[in-house]
């Protein structure tokens, strides 16, 4: 039953990454018969974003009185119909409308999974279940680029993982009965549909206010940091099509598919990033990330080219692997098992504040300057968030 449960987890962050991908590998086939600027993709990706931010910042509410299982298999079926919608859309606005639902089904989700797993797994489950959602991403460009090289439009493509997504959510609804029979064994409340009940580590677990969680020492640090990591990953991730095809002259097929490059990065990273924790603690796995994100910006800006951008896009999506999984983690270590969920939707909100504002921004600067800045601008971020990962160490400790 255990090993059934994970195996259920494990499909639920494949359908995390699946649908994070489509917008940057869509979007140079998606603006121009639209009528709007490249710039565009960055408002819709603040729409998506500000529906995530909500639903973290309510996920320690909502896990506690309907449990995480339940508020997976939800949250799949509501970002299901929101791909269904952006594949039915033919104008900007409707892809607007159909933003929210899109974004309030990822946030949920993404904390209520991220807290039971660092709850209840080792770190090296926490890392390939990552590269679980590193499958669903690199997933999601090649589905987009079969439908573009086969004729079909951007809207198959997004059907085509809207089914997927709908599929995924009648298997989570399905394992509900895994998720209390776990609960029922273990004689926890990891999953409890209520209120007020214990957590995993004993004691009366406090839904924790906002400014609560703000004050924690720490926590402003790794709010930060995370803001910087997830800007960084959503930037390379939402532009790399784009910088393929205004900077180097590929066509959009191509540029989608080797777009794709940079997720599977993530993914192989995730994969032997569980080996890697077997050694090494959550802070040198997130180092390491850090300087093999370092290595793929140098790699695009020394070798501007087809090859040197298809070897920094990959080398970036590998330093980009450890860091996320590594900081979740490390979560209940650096803050208490009891204040992990308030703490891991806080880091969620931050993420997704980053995802809103900094993607955007660089679609500013790609529309008024170049494209050509994405590797400029991925320094910029990193150096910053190396800085206050630092910080962070010195105030929790190393995990």
């Amino acid at each position: 039953m255990v090993h059934l449960l994970l195996a259920v987890i494990y499909l639920a962050f494949i359908s995390l990454g699946l649908p994070d991908s489509l917008l940057g590998s869509a979007w140079p086939s998606m603006y121009g018969p639209m009528g709007v600027p490249v710039s565009f993709a960055g408002i819709l990706s603040m729409l998506i974003a500000a529906g995530t931010i909500v639903s973290s910042l309510l996920s320690d509410r909502l896990t506690r009185r309907f449990g995480a299982g339940r508020v997976t298999a939800v949250s799949v079926l509501m970002t299901a119909a929101a791909l269904l919608g952006f594949s039915c859309s033919g104008s900007y606005a409707a892809l607007c409308v159909w933003a929210l639902p899109y974004g309030l089904g990822a946030g949920s989700v993404d904390a209520a999974l991220n807290n039971y797993v660092a709850l209840h797994y080792a770190s090296r489950h926490m890392s390939w279940l990552h590269c679980m959602w590193g499958v669903g991403a690199s997933l999601g460009p090649y589905i987009m680029g079969a439908a573009l090289t086969g004729g079909h439009g951007w809207q198959a493509g997004y059907r085509a993982v809207g089914l997927i997504q709908t599929a995924l959510a009648a298997v989570l609804l399905l394992s509900l009965p895994l998720w209390r029979q776990k609960r029922a064994a273990q004689g926890d409340a990891a999953d409890a549909p209520a209120g007020d009940a214990p957590n995993a580590a004993g004691g009366a677990a406090k839904v924790l206010t906002l400014r609560e969680a703000v004050r924690i020492p720490g926590a402003p640090e790794v709010m930060a940091a995370f803001f910087c990591y997830c800007a960084l990953e959503q930037t390379a991730g939402l532009w790399a099509g784009s910088y393929l095809v205004l900077h180097t002259g590929l066509g959009a097929d191509e540029a989608a598919s080797l777009a794709g490059l940079f997720y599977a990065g993530i993914t192989v990273g995730r994969a032997l990033g569980g080996f890697a924790t077997l050694r090494f603690s959550d802070t040198q796995m997130i180092r390491l990330g850090q300087a093999l994100v370092l290595a793929g910006v140098v790699c695009l800006l020394a070798a501007p080219g087809r090859a040197g951008a298809a070897a920094g896009l990959a080398l970036v999506g590998l330093g980009c692997a450890p860091i996320y999984p590594a900081v979740i983690h490390s979560t209940p270590a650096r803050f208490g098992a009891q204040r992990s969920q308030a703490m891991i939707g806080l880091q969620m909100a931050s993420a997704y504040v980053g995802t809103c504002v900094m993607p955007a921004a660089f679609g500013v600067l790609a529309n008024h300057i170049s494209a050509a800045l994405l590797p400029a601008y991925l320094l910029a971020v990193l150096a910053v968030m190396a800085l206050l990962h630092e910080r962070l160490v010195r105030k929790t400790g190393k995990c």
